[in-house]
């Protein structure tokens, strides 16, 4: 409940519930929150109780913390069901960045595959450093750019 409560934070509640109710009320103070919490906490385990026998048999499954976006994505995701997992499983991350750097550097992706593969197995040496141009030759001219 309090976990986002560190501890000088916790120090100074204390020492302020001391200046503000002194030492003889806070004992009395503490007991009147506990039993607040208590009671609210009652409260709300009875009205989870009253909506589960209100939605029936066919929600008997139904958990209140379903309702949080988080944790029914999460449930959604995980479903086998859906088949999400194959469809992950299914990616060749490797292939993948292959096509990428072949469309980046502008070569056929079909003759960079085979000779890729079967020189390196199927792996990319991205260390290689671009050739660097002679100081005769210049980059193409672009009209639109100036």
């Amino acid at each position: 409940m309090f976990n986002d409560i560190g501890p000088l934070e916790l120090v100074t509640l204390i020492v302020l519930a001391v200046l503000v109710f002194g030492p003889e009320k806070l004992p009395k103070v503490i007991q009147d929150v506990t039993r607040t919490i208590r009671k609210i906490r009652e409260f709300s385990e009875s009205a989870k109780h009253d909506i589960r026998e209100e939605l029936g048999p066919e929600f008997k499954d139904f958990e209140f913390e379903d309702l949080n976006p988080k944790t029914f994505i999460r449930k959604q995701l995980d479903n086998e069901d859906l088949g999400l997992k194959e469809i992950r499983n299914g990616f060749d991350l490797k292939k993948e960045m292959a096509e990428v750097t072949d469309a980046v550097h502008s070569r056929d992706s079909d003759t960079s595959s085979s000779s890729s593969s079967g020189s390196s197995g199927g792996r990319i040496d991205m260390t290689k450093k671009p050739e660097i141009p002679d100081r005769d030759d210049r980059p193409p001219f672009d009209a639109d750019a100036t």
